[in-house]
């Protein structure tokens, strides 16, 4: 789960809104990621802007886009493993490398794209689910 403030949170409904709540239509701009956090620039793909500082900014700590990459299964895969003792075969998640480090060294620029729009995806449906869950029903 990520953190979201309230002056985020009225800022991504802002954005749902202006695209008709099709968020397929909302994409990343553009994307930064220092040691401490991802930046991730969004805007409405029908709506290009000009500059960054028209899109809107979000911006998440680096162990949070950490947590969506694990959850995500983006840096390991499926595999078969042998018990070091008793030498029997297993399924198991097999990891690559740690979240960031897989994401900064060993991801294709596929991938990378992939990760940062789990975190839009994630981002969004969290604000929905949440807001509906906080209405009352009469």
């Amino acid at each position: 789960m990520i953190k979201i403030t309230q002056k985020l949170k009225d800022k991504l409904w802002w954005m749902i809104i202006s695209v008709d709540y099709d968020y397929s239509r909302i994409t990343v701009a553009d994307h930064e990621l220092n040691a401490d956090t991802l930046t991730l620039w969004l805007e409405d793909k029908h709506d290009f802007k000009n500059s960054l500082e028209e899109c809107l900014q979000v911006d998440l700590t680096t162990k949070q886009f950490a947590k969506v990459i694990r959850a995500e299964n983006l840096n390991s895969y499926e595999g078969t493993k042998m018990h070091p003792k008793k030498n029997f075969i297993y399924k198991a998640r097999i990891e690559i490398n740690e979240p960031i480090r897989w994401y900064q060294e060993d991801a294709s620029i596929t991938e990378q794209q992939w990760a940062r729009e789990a975190v839009v995806k994630l981002l969004l449906t969290q604000l929905v689910e949440n807001e509906v869950a906080d209405v009352e029903i009469w």
